[in-house]
């Protein structure tokens, strides 16, 4: 055989072969490769897709984490405020006791001496009534001379 004629169906054979492997194992194989690009591209979608998502959480709970900051802490201020006016009320109150227990103490002693001194006068009417008894030499009766005797209480 000739040169020619081999590289003649050498062609033809090439030509087959490069006409099957477009028809029958080309798409196969371009298939899989356009699957796998579109896996690959997917998980990249959505490994983005996440980071994008984390990073919007990661900003919600610091504002949460802020708001929760913020409300305790007016939470306190709010509770030092109202122990504060607690405590004024008590001291108020104590002072109003303080001030009522002062004022009843001083009423009573005030009407103590009122009582020791009706009592004294009494005792000085009694003692009176005896020295004028001694020095008259008689019997002065305290039911007759009942008007003179008060009289005399309220003199002294």
């Amino acid at each position: 055989m000739s040169i020619n004629a081999t590289l003649f169906v050498q062609a033809i054979v090439f030509l087959i072969l490069v006409l099957f492997t477009m028809k029958f194992v080309w798409p196969p194989i371009a298939k899989a490769l356009d699957e796998r690009a579109q896996k690959i591209a997917d998980g990249l979608a959505a490994a983005d897709r996440a980071k994008t998502e984390l990073a919007a959480a990661d900003q919600r709970v610091k504002q949460e984490l802020a708001a929760a900051s913020n409300e305790a802490a007016t939470r306190l201020v709010d509770a030092e405020r109202r122990a504060q006016a607690i405590i004024e009320e008590a001291k108020a109150r104590a002072n109003d006791e303080g001030n009522k227990i002062v004022a009843a103490a001083r009423a009573e002693a005030e009407q103590q001496a009122i009582q020791a001194r009706e009592a004294l006068r009494e005792q000085v009417a009694a003692l009176a009534v005896k020295g004028a008894e001694q020095i008259l030499r008689k019997e002065v009766n305290a039911g007759v001379h009942a008007d003179l005797l008060n009289r005399l209480k309220t003199e002294l």
